[in-house]
């Protein structure tokens, strides 16, 4: 008998083939079956999916549910849209923790109740698994947390016997199962590290079979030459690569996005392994404190805050931000929108765009930005109006273009109706499915499919994920194609999509008929196989 029956759906096999119409069965943690099977076959749980589609779990290539996982393991703003595995490792990571950074990254838990006992990626993983989450969770390590380890945060070039320091840590933690290296080189200190560290680096990742994920130097007037570097990492150092949530950053750059996917599409037709991600919405989302230049976060986060705090610094600070163009039109001030704030002076703006936050307070946009940095003291989550939706769907149209939601998965209830937040944390993949494949045809949806699930699997190494076939994990969604939409919006964020039914995690109901069943079936994955649990 089986454990598991899922009869009569129509089933995607998450390698773009079209559907059809047969049973899927399950023991243990792995699918056994999938075909028709005898109508009074036993199974110790069937579902009917007659009328529904049937495929893999989804796979986000870009997760930050590094604290939401341990605040709530429930997940639900993902698990209600079919993500089954979530990828960590955006620059930081969540090991090995530097000592010069552990107090940040326990100030930061402490906001989410969380407590930093782990002092390594791996332990962290164990500590998610054993803590009970739905969905499996795996990482690349932080290309700027191994920067820090080694050199601090100071902008110089890393000596020798520093960067063997932090190739000596790559290999104990790729030893370990990390999938990769994941840098975010628009962010100091990440943006201090050079051409040939970040090459240094997915050597070793690339010795273990490891990706390299990267949020790359420029989006906007140097796009293309970000993009060179990109697959000068790759080509020198042998690795897999992946292009974070691509996108041509500030009208201006608009016109770019072809000759990026040229570039890219060329590098391929030459036998580069490289791929792109995006998530579907022209504002992008991040710190406020990206918009003052590099030169000022030397030192960590806390001495840019002390230089705020001194008169003289500050003026040259706020010249170099004028000379930049910043709130004027790179990026304007309309298009700020400033969505947590902690400090209760500044709560009343969430949810505002710095131009009126200006305005109500009777000061120029760069004025207000550093006033705001300055009383916070931490990160202002911010979006930026900056894409465009033509290239967007130019992007989704592209084969090679995978999902991801770049954001925490949170659900509306308790902390996070705190503050508003970017609706791609509740939205990304069903707005895929809903708004870009079933209303306008961008995309099919066995296509659609594929890019949430076996593309991204076998780009960071999970090779018993991402496809729905006899010895794969057991990792299934059951959805209505008809229905699945994404509901958030940056005037209401808090919204779960909908048109998900089920969702099963290592061969056990995490969702069941769109609510989640309490069960925490999420493991730790590593690269290459998935942890024995």
């Amino acid at each position: 008998m089986y454990d598991l029956i899922v009869r009569g759906g129509r089933v995607l096999d998450g390698r773009g083939s079209e559907p059809r119409t047969t049973d899927v069965a399950v023991s243990g943690d792995k699918v056994v079956v999938v075909g028709d099977l005898p109508p009074d076959e036993p199974g110790a749980r069937v579902l009917d999916a007659h009328g529904l589609v049937v495929c893999p779990g989804f796979v986000n290539p870009l997760s930050h549910s590094y604290f939401s996982a341990l605040e709530d393991g429930t997940s639900l703003g993902e698990l209600v849209q079919g993500v089954t595995t979530q990828i960590f490792g955006e620059g930081e990571s969540m090991g090995p923790v530097p000592a010069e950074g552990r107090a940040a990254l326990e100030r930061e838990a402490a906001t989410y109740g969380v407590e930093v006992t782990w002092s390594r990626l791996s332990e962290y993983l164990d500590t998610v698994e054993s803590s009970g989450c739905t969905q499996n969770v795996a990482s690349l390590i932080g290309a700027e947390t191994m920067r820090v380890l080694g050199v601090g945060y100071d902008d110089r070039r890393a000596s020798a016997s520093e960067l063997d320091t932090m190739r000596e840590l790559v290999a104990e933690e790729m030893a370990d199962g990390a999938l990769g290296i994941g840098s975010s080189l628009i962010y100091a200190p990440g943006s201090y590290a050079d051409t040939a560290e970040l090459v240094a680096l997915c050597e070793v990742a690339g010795q273990y079979g490891g990706a390299y994920a990267s949020h790359v130097r420029d989006e906007g007037a140097g796009l293309l030459s970000a993009i060179d570097e990109l697959l000068e990492i790759v080509r020198r150092s042998g690795v897999r690569g992946e292009m974070w949530h691509l996108k041509a950053a500030g009208q201006p750059q608009w016109p770019l996005m072809e000759p990026a996917l040229a570039r890219l599409q060329e590098a391929r037709d030459d036998g580069v392994p490289i791929g792109a991600d995006v998530y579907p919405y022209t504002r992008s989302g991040t710190g406020l404190a990206s918009t003052v230049p590099a030169r000022w976060h030397e030192g960590g986060a806390d001495a840019l805050y002390d230089r705020l705090a001194d008169p003289a610094l500050r003026r040259e600070i706020r010249a170099d931000m004028v000379a930049l163009g910043r709130y004027g039109d790179t990026p304007s001030a309309e298009d700020v929108l400033l969505l947590r704030l902690r400090q209760p002076d500044n709560a009343r703006w969430q949810g505002h765009t710095l131009a009126e936050i200006a305005a109500d307070r009777g000061q120029d946009p760069v004025d207000t930005a550093l006033d705001v940095l300055a009383s916070e003291r931490t990160s202002v989550f911010t979006a930026f109006h900056s894409m465009s939706e033509d290239n967007l769907r130019r992007q989704l149209a592209v084969p090679w273009v995978g999902v991801c939601s770049d954001a925490a998965s949170i659900a509306p209830a308790g902390r996070s109706l705190d503050s508003p937040t970017h609706p791609r944390a509740y939205g990304s993949f069903a707005r895929v499915l809903g708004h870009y494949s079933r209303e306008l045809g961008v995309l099919t949806l066995p296509d659609a499919v594929r890019r949430m699930t076996s593309l991204p699997a076998s780009t960071f190494g999970l090779t018993d994920r991402g496809v729905l076939e006899s010895g794969y994990a057991a990792d299934l969604v059951v959805l209505d194609p008809d229905k699945v939409t994404d509901r958030a919006t940056f005037a209401e964020p808090h919204q779960l999509s909908a048109g998900v039914r089920d969702v099963v995690v290592n061969g056990v109901l995490a969702l069941r008929d769109g609510e989640p069943t309490g069960a925490r079936p999420g493991r730790r994955l590593k690269r290459g196989r998935a942890a024995t649990g």
